[in-house]
Protein backbone atom coordinates (compact mmCIF):
# COMPACT_ATOMS: atom_id res chain seq x y z
CA UNK A 1 0.00 0.00 0.00
CA UNK A 2 2.97 2.30 0.45
CA UNK A 3 3.06 2.78 -3.32
CA UNK A 4 -0.33 4.49 -3.32
CA UNK A 5 -0.35 8.24 -3.70
CA UNK A 6 -3.43 10.02 -2.38
CA UNK A 7 -5.35 12.74 -4.19
CA UNK A 8 -8.70 14.41 -3.66
CA UNK A 9 -11.21 15.80 -6.15
CA UNK A 10 -12.03 19.51 -5.81
CA UNK A 11 -15.66 18.97 -6.86
CA UNK A 12 -17.12 19.31 -3.35
CA UNK A 13 -16.34 22.98 -2.69
CA UNK A 14 -19.47 24.34 -4.35
CA UNK A 15 -22.53 23.35 -6.34
CA UNK A 16 -21.89 20.91 -9.16
CA UNK A 17 -22.98 21.86 -12.65
CA UNK A 18 -21.87 22.85 -16.11
CA UNK A 19 -21.67 25.86 -18.36
CA UNK A 20 -25.15 27.06 -19.32
CA UNK A 21 -23.84 28.19 -22.70
CA UNK A 22 -23.35 24.51 -23.44
CA UNK A 23 -27.09 24.19 -24.05
CA UNK A 24 -26.54 25.92 -27.38
CA UNK A 25 -22.82 25.31 -27.86
CA UNK A 26 -21.73 21.73 -27.22
CA UNK A 27 -18.06 22.63 -27.38
CA UNK A 28 -18.49 24.81 -24.28
CA UNK A 29 -20.38 22.27 -22.15
CA UNK A 30 -17.80 21.49 -19.51
CA UNK A 31 -18.20 20.23 -15.96
CA UNK A 32 -17.82 22.83 -13.24
CA UNK A 33 -17.82 23.25 -9.48
CA UNK A 34 -19.17 26.68 -8.60
CA UNK A 35 -16.69 27.29 -5.80
CA UNK A 36 -13.29 28.81 -5.04
CA UNK A 37 -10.45 26.55 -6.09
CA UNK A 38 -7.94 28.35 -3.88
CA UNK A 39 -10.00 27.39 -0.83
CA UNK A 40 -10.42 23.84 -2.13
CA UNK A 41 -6.69 23.42 -2.71
CA UNK A 42 -5.83 24.77 0.73
CA UNK A 43 -8.30 22.43 2.44
CA UNK A 44 -7.15 19.41 0.42
CA UNK A 45 -3.50 20.08 1.23
CA UNK A 46 -4.29 20.68 4.92
CA UNK A 47 -6.02 17.29 5.07
CA UNK A 48 -2.78 15.65 3.93
CA UNK A 49 -3.42 14.82 0.26
CA UNK A 50 -0.58 15.11 -2.26
CA UNK A 51 -2.63 15.70 -5.38
CA UNK A 52 -5.86 17.07 -6.77
CA UNK A 53 -8.24 16.20 -9.61
CA UNK A 54 -10.23 18.95 -11.33
CA UNK A 55 -13.23 19.20 -13.60
CA UNK A 56 -12.32 20.44 -17.07
CA UNK A 57 -14.27 23.67 -16.56
CA UNK A 58 -12.42 24.57 -13.37
CA UNK A 59 -9.09 23.62 -14.90
CA UNK A 60 -9.64 25.80 -17.95
CA UNK A 61 -10.87 28.74 -15.87
CA UNK A 62 -7.22 29.35 -15.01
CA UNK A 63 -4.26 29.99 -17.25
CA UNK A 64 -1.54 27.37 -17.06
CA UNK A 65 0.64 29.87 -15.21
CA UNK A 66 -2.03 30.71 -12.65
CA UNK A 67 -2.86 27.05 -12.05
CA UNK A 68 0.80 26.16 -11.71
CA UNK A 69 1.16 28.84 -9.03
CA UNK A 70 -1.99 27.70 -7.22
CA UNK A 71 -0.73 24.12 -7.14
CA UNK A 72 2.74 25.12 -5.99
CA UNK A 73 1.42 27.42 -3.27
CA UNK A 74 -0.42 24.45 -1.76
CA UNK A 75 2.20 21.77 -2.41
CA UNK A 76 -0.16 19.79 -4.66
CA UNK A 77 0.25 17.98 -7.95
CA UNK A 78 -2.44 18.01 -10.61
CA UNK A 79 -3.25 14.32 -10.93
CA UNK A 80 -6.14 14.29 -13.40
CA UNK A 81 -8.62 16.31 -15.39
CA UNK A 82 -12.20 15.03 -15.59
CA UNK A 83 -14.35 15.65 -18.67
CA UNK A 84 -17.40 14.04 -20.20
CA UNK A 85 -19.80 13.90 -23.09
CA UNK A 86 -22.67 12.11 -24.76
CA UNK A 87 -20.23 10.28 -27.06
CA UNK A 88 -22.98 8.48 -29.04
CA UNK A 89 -24.25 11.21 -31.38
CA UNK A 90 -22.25 11.41 -34.61
CA UNK A 91 -22.99 15.07 -35.38
CA UNK A 92 -21.76 16.48 -32.07
CA UNK A 93 -18.91 14.06 -31.39
CA UNK A 94 -16.27 16.31 -33.02
CA UNK A 95 -17.39 19.16 -30.75
CA UNK A 96 -17.13 16.94 -27.68
CA UNK A 97 -13.72 15.65 -28.68
CA UNK A 98 -12.49 19.21 -29.24
CA UNK A 99 -13.53 20.05 -25.69
CA UNK A 100 -11.81 16.96 -24.29
CA UNK A 101 -8.72 17.90 -26.28
CA UNK A 102 -8.58 21.35 -24.67
CA UNK A 103 -8.68 19.77 -21.23
CA UNK A 104 -6.05 17.21 -22.22
CA UNK A 105 -3.78 19.94 -23.53
CA UNK A 106 -3.96 21.87 -20.27
CA UNK A 107 -3.56 18.75 -18.12
CA UNK A 108 -0.48 17.72 -20.09
CA UNK A 109 0.95 21.24 -19.91
CA UNK A 110 0.70 21.01 -16.12
CA UNK A 111 2.26 17.56 -15.94
CA UNK A 112 -0.83 15.58 -14.92
CA UNK A 113 -0.57 11.84 -15.55
CA UNK A 114 -4.28 11.09 -16.04
CA UNK A 115 -7.31 12.08 -18.10
CA UNK A 116 -10.71 10.74 -16.99
CA UNK A 117 -13.96 10.88 -18.92
CA UNK A 118 -17.50 9.87 -18.09
CA UNK A 119 -20.50 9.63 -20.38
CA UNK A 120 -22.51 7.65 -22.83
CA UNK A 121 -25.91 9.26 -23.09
CA UNK A 122 -29.20 7.52 -22.44
CA UNK A 123 -31.62 8.38 -25.25
CA UNK A 124 -35.13 9.59 -24.45
CA UNK A 125 -36.58 6.49 -26.10
CA UNK A 126 -34.19 3.95 -24.64
CA UNK A 127 -30.71 2.52 -25.10
CA UNK A 128 -29.76 1.05 -28.47
CA UNK A 129 -27.18 -1.70 -28.69
CA UNK A 130 -25.28 0.35 -31.26
CA UNK A 131 -24.81 3.07 -28.65
CA UNK A 132 -22.26 0.89 -26.88
CA UNK A 133 -20.27 0.53 -30.09
CA UNK A 134 -20.41 4.29 -30.67
CA UNK A 135 -19.26 4.92 -27.11
CA UNK A 136 -16.44 2.40 -27.42
CA UNK A 137 -15.22 4.01 -30.64
CA UNK A 138 -15.35 7.48 -29.07
CA UNK A 139 -13.39 6.25 -26.05
CA UNK A 140 -10.70 4.86 -28.34
CA UNK A 141 -10.42 8.30 -29.94
CA UNK A 142 -10.09 9.86 -26.49
CA UNK A 143 -7.37 7.35 -25.66
CA UNK A 144 -5.53 8.45 -28.81
CA UNK A 145 -5.86 12.10 -27.75
CA UNK A 146 -4.41 11.22 -24.35
CA UNK A 147 -1.64 9.00 -25.73
CA UNK A 148 -0.46 11.82 -27.99
CA UNK A 149 -0.05 14.01 -24.90
CA UNK A 150 1.57 11.37 -22.70
CA UNK A 151 -1.56 11.05 -20.54
CA UNK A 152 -3.23 7.85 -19.36
CA UNK A 153 -6.90 7.88 -20.43
CA UNK A 154 -9.65 6.31 -18.33
CA UNK A 155 -13.38 5.73 -18.66
CA UNK A 156 -15.44 6.27 -15.50
CA UNK A 157 -18.78 4.38 -15.44
CA UNK A 158 -21.41 6.65 -13.95
CA UNK A 159 -25.03 6.57 -12.85
CA UNK A 160 -27.42 8.01 -15.47
CA UNK A 161 -25.23 6.82 -18.37
CA UNK A 162 -25.46 3.65 -20.44
CA UNK A 163 -22.65 2.10 -18.37
CA UNK A 164 -23.67 1.69 -14.74
CA UNK A 165 -23.56 -1.89 -13.45
CA UNK A 166 -21.28 -4.92 -13.91
CA UNK A 167 -22.84 -6.17 -17.15
CA UNK A 168 -22.45 -2.79 -18.86
CA UNK A 169 -18.91 -2.44 -17.51
CA UNK A 170 -17.95 -5.79 -19.02
CA UNK A 171 -19.65 -4.87 -22.29
CA UNK A 172 -17.94 -1.52 -22.79
CA UNK A 173 -14.46 -2.71 -21.90
CA UNK A 174 -14.78 -5.37 -24.56
CA UNK A 175 -15.37 -2.55 -27.05
CA UNK A 176 -12.56 -0.13 -26.18
CA UNK A 177 -8.91 -0.17 -25.19
CA UNK A 178 -9.20 2.74 -22.74
CA UNK A 179 -8.41 2.11 -19.06
CA UNK A 180 -11.12 1.61 -16.44
CA UNK A 181 -11.37 4.15 -13.60
CA UNK A 182 -13.66 2.48 -11.06
CA UNK A 183 -15.71 4.83 -8.90
CA UNK A 184 -16.53 2.60 -5.96
CA UNK A 185 -19.72 4.42 -4.95
CA UNK A 186 -21.23 4.63 -8.44
CA UNK A 187 -20.52 0.95 -9.05
CA UNK A 188 -22.09 -0.02 -5.73
CA UNK A 189 -25.13 2.20 -6.33
CA UNK A 190 -25.66 0.41 -9.66
CA UNK A 191 -25.73 -2.97 -7.95
CA UNK A 192 -22.10 -3.93 -8.41
CA UNK A 193 -19.51 -5.24 -5.99
CA UNK A 194 -16.63 -2.73 -6.33
CA UNK A 195 -14.04 -5.08 -4.86
CA UNK A 196 -14.97 -7.86 -7.28
CA UNK A 197 -15.01 -5.48 -10.24
CA UNK A 198 -11.50 -4.36 -9.32
CA UNK A 199 -10.39 -8.00 -9.27
CA UNK A 200 -12.18 -8.78 -12.54
CA UNK A 201 -10.71 -5.83 -14.44
CA UNK A 202 -7.39 -5.39 -12.65
CA UNK A 203 -5.34 -5.26 -15.86
CA UNK A 204 -7.34 -2.22 -17.02
CA UNK A 205 -7.11 -0.22 -13.78
CA UNK A 206 -4.33 2.30 -13.20
CA UNK A 207 -6.31 5.01 -11.37
CA UNK A 208 -9.11 4.68 -8.83
CA UNK A 209 -11.89 6.93 -7.48
CA UNK A 210 -12.90 6.12 -3.90
CA UNK A 211 -15.99 7.34 -2.07
CA UNK A 212 -18.67 6.00 0.23
CA UNK A 213 -22.32 5.34 -0.59
CA UNK A 214 -25.48 5.40 1.50
CA UNK A 215 -28.59 3.72 0.09
CA UNK A 216 -31.35 5.41 2.11
CA UNK A 217 -31.61 8.28 1.71
CA UNK A 218 -29.39 8.16 -1.37
CA UNK A 219 -26.14 9.98 -0.68
CA UNK A 220 -22.42 9.78 -1.27
CA UNK A 221 -20.39 9.78 1.93
CA UNK A 222 -16.82 9.97 3.19
CA UNK A 223 -14.94 6.69 3.08
CA UNK A 224 -16.23 3.78 5.13
CA UNK A 225 -19.48 5.48 6.04
CA UNK A 226 -22.80 4.40 4.64
CA UNK A 227 -23.53 0.95 3.29
CA UNK A 228 -20.42 -0.03 1.31
CA UNK A 229 -17.42 -0.96 3.48
CA UNK A 230 -14.14 0.28 2.05
CA UNK A 231 -11.84 -2.30 3.64
CA UNK A 232 -12.67 -5.05 1.09
CA UNK A 233 -12.09 -2.58 -1.75
CA UNK A 234 -8.65 -1.65 -0.46
CA UNK A 235 -7.87 -5.33 0.04
CA UNK A 236 -8.81 -6.04 -3.57
CA UNK A 237 -6.54 -3.22 -4.73
CA UNK A 238 -3.73 -4.64 -2.63
CA UNK A 239 -4.32 -8.18 -3.87
CA UNK A 240 -4.15 -7.20 -7.54
CA UNK A 241 -0.98 -5.18 -6.95
CA UNK A 242 -2.47 -1.78 -7.66
CA UNK A 243 0.14 0.99 -7.42
CA UNK A 244 -0.27 4.65 -8.24
CA UNK A 245 -2.69 7.47 -7.58
CA UNK A 246 -5.92 6.95 -5.65
CA UNK A 247 -8.37 9.84 -5.75
CA UNK A 248 -10.98 10.17 -3.03
CA UNK A 249 -13.98 12.33 -3.84
CA UNK A 250 -17.24 13.44 -2.32
CA UNK A 251 -19.71 15.10 -4.66
CA UNK A 252 -21.47 17.01 -1.91
CA UNK A 253 -20.79 17.59 1.78
CA UNK A 254 -21.85 20.45 4.04
CA UNK A 255 -18.29 20.99 5.22
CA UNK A 256 -16.02 19.84 2.38
CA UNK A 257 -12.82 20.25 4.41
CA UNK A 258 -14.31 17.99 7.08
CA UNK A 259 -15.24 15.39 4.46
CA UNK A 260 -11.68 15.38 3.14
CA UNK A 261 -10.29 14.94 6.66
CA UNK A 262 -12.68 12.09 7.52
CA UNK A 263 -11.62 10.14 4.44
CA UNK A 264 -7.94 10.81 5.05
CA UNK A 265 -8.23 9.69 8.68
CA UNK A 266 -9.76 6.44 7.47
CA UNK A 267 -7.06 5.91 4.83
CA UNK A 268 -4.30 6.56 7.34
CA UNK A 269 -5.74 3.93 9.65
CA UNK A 270 -6.38 1.45 6.85
CA UNK A 271 -2.93 1.77 5.30
CA UNK A 272 -1.21 1.50 8.69
CA UNK A 273 -3.01 -1.75 9.47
Amino acid sequence: MAAWKLAYHANCWGELGGNAVGVTSITELSYRTFGAMDRAFADIAAAGYEGVELFDGNLLDHSASAMRTLLADNGLALVAAYAGGNFIFDDILPEELARVTRAADRAAELGAPHLVVGGGAKRFDGIRETDYHKLGAALDRIKAIADARDLRAHYHPHLSTIVEGPAEVAKIFDLTTIDFCPDTAHLAAAGGDPAQLIRDHAKRISYVHLKGFQKEPFAFTPLDRGDVPTDPILQAMKDVGFAGWVCTELDSWTDPAEGARISMDYLNRAMAG
